[in-house]
Order: structure tokens, then C-alpha cells, then sequence
């Protein structure tokens, strides 16, 4: 299990990819058959997942690449319509954020003030090479919440389409969680980085 360090509050840092950020945020999706009722299919939509339908989930990694067991660092499970800002809000991650610690997230994230996002593109002009530079070490960065959502996805419960029940998301949530801590057992024997 993975613990911020002690220290914390008392580091102080400025947004930007050249300094020493805390956390990577990212959602990931669980596929899930296609439910029966319209109102269900609305709620579970989600482009990204092999069925269309899906449980997303919030999963916070430290730079170790580990991801941060605690309920705000694994968040509860949500529809897969809602937009990952919103499940970054609802998590309560943001509430145990003190003003020096960053996160670092993808553009589903734009707007959050601790979050660290990749620049977009203004619209009719090209980025600056400052801006290119900026979202290639961010991107970079992000590589390892990519790397710990790939490790996940290796158990065969989220590799696949999820057969439990869908509606019990307390369940999931809790069956996330073990898991997580399974990857972090299997990322000290097998590293991504050493």
C-alpha cells in the first residue's frame, strides 16, 4: 500500500510539468452487457467500451507507479455516461488536496484548479512550441496511470465483459479495490519502471 508522505503540506510547488507533481488521475471503464431497459442504456453509454456500455471508475497513481489505496484515491463506481470530471468531484479526491499537492489528468479534467491538463489547441491556430513542449511532458507523465489501468484490466473480472450484477456498485467498487491492491502486490514483484 502506497502513503503520501508525511511532509506534505509543507512542500510547496507551482503548476507545470518541470516540477514535482503528487498524483495522476484517470477514469477507467468496465464492460458491461447491453441492458434491456432505455433508461439503463442511457446511463451506462460509454463510447470507449468494447460493448458501448460500461462502470467507470477514478483511480489515482503515485509517481512510484502505485496506485494510492485509500476510498478518494480508488473512487466508488458511477454510470458510465457521467463525465470524468464530475467523477472526480463527486470522489471527494479534491477535498483531501491540500494547495501544494498536483495532480496530473487528461483534458477530460480541463478546468479543475489542482488539476495539471494538456493544453488545447486554440481554435483556427496551432499550439506554440512552449504549449507542445508542456503537453508532450504531461502526456509523458500520464503514461503511468495508462500503464496502471492496462495492469488492471489484466484480471480476467475487468479484462472482459463484467457478468455480475451491474446495479450493485457498492459490490463493484469493493471488487475494484481488492484488486488494485492485488496490482500493487503484483507491481512490487514486477515493476513497470525500475
Amino acid at each position: 500500500f502506497v502513503s503520501l508522505p508525511a511532509d506534505l503540506p509543507n512542500r510547496r510547488t507551482s503548476h507545470g510539468p518541470q516540477q514535482h507533481h503528487k498524483l495522476i488521475v484517470d477514469s477507467t471503464c468496465i464492460a458491461i452487457p447491453e441492458p434491456h431497459d432505455s433508461d439503463q442504456r442511457k446511463k451506462f453509454y460509454h463510447a470507449k467500451s468494447p460493448t458501448n456500455y460500461a462502470i467507470k471508475v477514478q483511480i489515482a497513481c503515485d509517481f512510484h507507479h502505485r496506485i494510492v489505496q485509500s476510498r478518494v484515491h480508488v473512487s466508488e463506481c458511477y454510470h458510465g455516461s457521467i463525465h470524468d470530471i464530475t467523477v472526480l468531484r463527486e470522489s471527494e479526491l479534491l477535498e483531501h488536496v491540500e494547495e501544494p499537492v498536483q495532480i496530473i489528468g487528461d483534458k477530460g479534467y480541463i478546468g479543475e484548479e489542482y488539476i495539471v491538463t494538456p493544453r488545447k489547441r486554440p481554435h483556427g491556430r496551432e499550439l506554440t512550441q512552449e504549449n507542445k513542449d508542456f503537453n508532450r511532458d504531461i502526456n509523458s507523465a500520464r503514461a503511468a496511470i495508462e500503464n496502471i489501468n492496462r495492469r488492471l484490466k489484466s484480471y480476467a473480472i475487468l479484462r472482459g465483459v463484467y457478468k455480475g450484477p451491474v446495479d450493485d456498485f457498492h459490490k463493484i467498487t469493493k471488487i475494484i479495490q481488492v484488486i488494485a491492491a492485488l496490482c500493487n502486490l503484483n507491481l512490487n514483484k514486477h515493476p513497470i519502471r525500475r
